[in-house]
């Protein structure tokens, strides 16, 4: 079974649909003992990085996740907010992360980029860098929804697992151990998506 973590934040409802269509078993839920019981933790989000990580220490899910996460070693997913959320520091907000990833979340850099808009939204192919498991059998060209106004910087490169484009070249997936974050929604991404998600149950 895998925990959808309900901190506040996040497409909780449509990541469960594409489960179910996988004929996955996945519940929403911030129940402690639901979590502990799962195989799997999925950590979606979005909004605003200081409101995610509030939400996570107020509700005492912070201190549970660092255990399931970091001691137990279970497989967690995060997207979008939910990636970020696992990074040391982000300057929505300037405040700090979980520090699962050595990576800090940082804005879009315009300023290098003249004319470019954000967020970035829309299908963005990506180019996979490593031996990530999620990435077994996809589709060929795969493509992914994206929305996002901050991505990864990542400060250890072999955490690097994918990168895309939008003005320039940045990490939109990262792969550390038991941990594995995506910038982009595979609950949006239809069949790439779905592959992820289904190689994610695989673990």
């Amino acid at each position: 079974m895998i925990a959808i973590v309900n901190y506040g934040l996040g497409n909780l409802t449509s990541i469960q649909n594409m489960f179910k269509r996988l004929g996955i078993e996945a519940v929403i839920t911030s129940d402690f003992e639901t979590i502990k019981a799962a195989s799997k933790l999925l950590l979606p989000g979005v909004g605003h990085f200081k409101k995610g990580m509030d939400n996570l220490k107020e509700s005492g899910l912070q201190d549970l996740l660092n255990e399931e996460v970091l001691v137990k070693k279970k497989p967690i997913l995060g997207i979008c907010l939910g990636a970020q959320l696992m990074t040391s520091h982000s300057e929505e907000g300037d405040v700090d992360g979980l520090n699962w990833v050595s990576a800090d979340t940082i804005r879009f850099r315009t300023e290098s980029v003249p004319g470019l808009k954000v967020p970035h939204m829309g299908w963005s192919d990506i180019s996979t860098k490593d031996q990530n498991p999620l990435w077994n059998a996809l589709p060929a060209e795969p493509r992914f929804y994206h929305v996002h106004t901050f991505h990864f910087k990542i400060k250890d490169e072999s955490a690097t697992s994918a990168t895309t484009h939008y003005g320039y070249d940045f990490v939109c997936a990262f792969h550390k151990d038991n941990i594995y974050g995506t910038q982009f929604h595979p609950e949006k991404s239809h069949k790439f998506g779905m592959k992820v998600f289904e190689n994610f149950a695989k673990l």
